[in-house]
């Protein structure tokens, strides 16, 4: 569905990111892993058509989009949710949730969808009249996650949506992601938790100083010595029967 190829850009005349390549299969979960610093932000910034591509390609459905404006990769179904704080504070719960569907006119669908995504998150509808503002971190999690949804997405990619979270409200995030996969949504996970984010994904890359360092599947990632060593602090803890209910 998503495939990058020796892609390469950054800001100004500072290279960022270094020949990346990487895929996103249909209907399955990849996760992008790292930690500060290392070009995970910068990679769905380029995919989102918000930085030029200096070199390389980036092909969605087989089309390419690199080169093409924000509004337009989003109408072709690739969707970034920024992390939680990017919600609009001033305005309710379902305000925000219908500025995600800013590129569609099928009024009939933007409200198949906005149940949809209360069904997801059903303590984003008993605060809908609300003021984000008035949300918990979780909260404000949940509802840019629905934002995002709101644009239709084949793809969603989710930017940190573990951070600065209590890791009940993770478990319970990363469990609805799952669900939001299994109804045929393809998502790009973008993590420093690397644990969390192998247990969701089917498979995962992980980036450092611009470069892929590591690729795999994600159970077999989790079970390498030297994965487990350099970036899950030698053990990984069994909970993947919760997140992927």
């Amino acid at each position: 569905m998503l495939k990058v190829s020796g892609l390469t850009t950054g800001y100004g005349k500072i290279q960022i990111l270094r020949g990346i390549d990487l895929e996103v299969p249909k209907g399955e979960i990849v996760a992008l892993l790292g930690g500060n610093g290392t070009g995970k932000s910068t990679l769905l910034k380029a995919l989102s058509g918000l930085l030029p591509v200096w070199d390389g390609t980036i092909e969605f459905n087989g089309q390419p989009i690199h080169g093409l404006p924000p509004h337009t990769i989003v109408r072709a179904g690739l969707t970034q949710v920024t992390q939680g704080k990017d919600s609009y504070p001033a305005m309710t719960v379902e305000e925000n949730l219908k500025l995600g569907a800013y590129t569609r006119s099928d009024k009939a669908g933007i409200a198949d969808d906005l149940d949809r995504v209360y069904e997801y998150f059903p303590r984003l509808l008993e605060r809908r009249k609300q003021l984000s503002a008035t949300l918990s971190g979780g909260e404000v999690q949940m509802l840019v996650i629905g934002r995002g949804l709101m644009a239709s997405p084949k793809l969603l990619m989710l930017d940190e949506p573990s951070a600065a979270l209590a890791p009940k409200i993770v478990m319970e995030i990363f469990s609805i992601i799952n669900r939001i996969r299994k109804s045929g949504i393809s998502i790009l996970v973008v993590e420093q938790n690397v644990r969390m984010a192998l247990l969701l994904a089917g498979y995962g890359y992980i980036i450092r100083d611009g470069v892929i360092l590591i690729e795999g599947k994600a159970r077999d990632m989790i079970n390498d010595p030297d994965v487990k060593n350099s970036f899950l602090g030698g053990t990984v803890a069994n909970t993947s029967r919760d997140i992927k209910a």
